[in-house]
């Protein structure tokens, strides 16, 4: 079922069904409180026209009745019930209004037991009118029975109740075309809205993120996916990007070592050579074998961190950091250094303890790398703001200002001369952002490097 049928049979149809049914209910129940208020006013003439001073006033003491005496009785002539009195033995005594002289009367009607209540009902007439009847048993003060009957036209409920149905049913049909109109204009906007975002994920299923959905300023819920996809695009397109200047680097990075291997070959090809100059040209081969050896586990590293297949649970952060320490005293102690460690004993929070170990190790890396020899490295580690930081401080030559966010891109480098592959930040920023924290090079340094990894002490999904 499309969107445009959907809103039609929810929005239009259904609602105006409903609404049918209620002015349909509200008909009957308007229908009963008409006849509720007929039925009284008729009780009520019944109750004046059965007291003894109406049906028997005069010198004669004659059975009248006290509705052909009214003052207003051609005002109210035509809603006015009609009257009739019967005698003890059925008998028509008097009819209000007065039957024509030529009119003869076969109406008759027996009084029953004066203690009961009267009897209403109703009846419909040969030309199809309906009428409300009141039947009450009177007992004159001389002990005869007289049978009183108040007959009332409900034509004027009937048509009370037609013309309410006939409102009811107008406003019905204007209230349903209203709808009609404005469920169709809101389901070709939603349709329109939502081919829009069909068609860029057409696109992001293809492997286009060059574009982001275009706004069309609607704040709702079709919106707000509009702008979550609008910033997964981005983020989509900025790792295809990163995947790309990966895998060139990548390359670049490998061709060299290839190339160096290749043309040492070669040269030892051209000619015989002595066994010494064989193992020089072997020993420059296991050389870049090594540096090789050296990438290939880097780049598996930085490839096992983006994956994320950690064991997350809740353990002694200080622990270890100080794990990383000790592993790293004896390299500094060759070159010459110091590690100075400030932590807590415990610290526990909910962390993968081997992805984190990486990372620490990779900080440390960089410090011995470029610390001076007789320098000091400082390990730090303490608590803020629901975070858990860990800071690596050398007294190197420092980082530039405008490297600062680049050093952290994969085969970045100071100088070409910078050992390693330059993917140990790389490395320790995905480490962060997995864990949903972050890494920073901190710039309120003033001599040496200090890097800052921030982890969150709660768990987040």
């Amino acid at each position: 079922m499309t969107l445009t049928r959907r809103l039609w049979l929810l929005g239009v149809l259904v609602p105006s069904l409903a609404a049918l049914a209620a002015l349909v209910v509200a008909g009957q129940l308007f229908r009963y409180d008409l006849e509720s208020a007929l039925d009284q006013a008729l009780l009520t003439q019944a109750a004046v026209e059965s007291l003894s001073v109406s049906l028997f006033e005069g010198s004669e003491k004659r059975a009248s009745l006290n509705m052909a005496m009214y003052p207003l009785l051609e005002q109210v002539k035509p809603f006015a019930p009609r009257g009739e009195l019967f005698s003890q033995d059925g008998r028509l005594l008097m009819h209000h209004p007065p039957l024509p002289e030529e009119t003869a009367v076969t109406a008759s009607l027996k009084p029953g037991d004066p203690q009961l209540p009267p009897q209403l009902s109703t009846h419909t007439l040969p030309d199809g009118t309906r009428v409300r009847e009141a039947v009450v048993s009177v007992l004159s003060p001389q002990g005869e029975l007289y049978a009183l009957r108040l007959t009332a036209t409900l034509a004027q409920v009937d048509g009370s109740v037609r013309g309410y149905y006939r409102r009811a049913f107008t406003m019905a049909a204007l209230l349903g075309s209203t709808l009609l109109v404005l469920q169709t204009l809101l389901a070709r906007r939603m349709a329109s809205r939502l081919s829009a975002i069909t068609r860029h994920l057409t696109l992001l299923r293809e492997g286009n993120f060059s574009q982001v959905p275009a706004s069309d300023g609607d704040a709702d819920e079709i919106g707000q996916l509009r702008d979550v996809l609008a910033e997964v695009t981005d983020k989509l397109r900025g790792a295809r990007e990163e995947q790309d200047r990966l895998i060139a680097d990548a390359a670049h990075e490998l061709r060299t070592p290839l190339s160096l291997m290749r043309t040492r070959m070669d040269l030892a090809l051209r000619r015989e050579r002595g066994t010494e100059e064989m193992r020089a040209f072997f020993r420059d081969a296991r050389g870049e074998v090594d540096r090789l050896a050296v990438l290939a586990g880097e780049l598996l590293e930085l490839a096992a961190a983006g994956r994320g297949e950690w064991d997350r649970k809740k353990a002694n952060l200080a622990e270890v950091v100080a794990q990383s320490v000790e592993a790293a005293r004896a390299e500094a102690e060759e070159r010459g250094l110091i590690i100075r460690l400030e932590s807590p004993r415990r610290e526990d929070i909910w962390f993968d303890p081997s992805g984190v170990r990486r990372a620490v190790d990779n900080l440390l890396s960089n410090a011995l790398k470029f610390s001076p020899k007789g320098g000091e490295i400082h390990v730090r580690l303490w608590r803020e703001r629901g975070c858990a930081c860990i800071s690596v401080a050398d007294e190197g030559p420092g980082i530039p200002p405008d490297q600062k966010e680049a050093v952290f891109a994969p085969f970045r480098k100071l100088s070409s001369t910078t050992p390693g592959a330059g993917l140990g930040l790389a490395i320790v920023r995905e480490v962060a952002r997995r864990h949903g924290g972050r890494v920073w090079v901190e710039t309120a340094r003033i001599q040496g490097t200090e890097v800052v990894l921030e982890l969150p002490v709660r768990y987040r999904i």
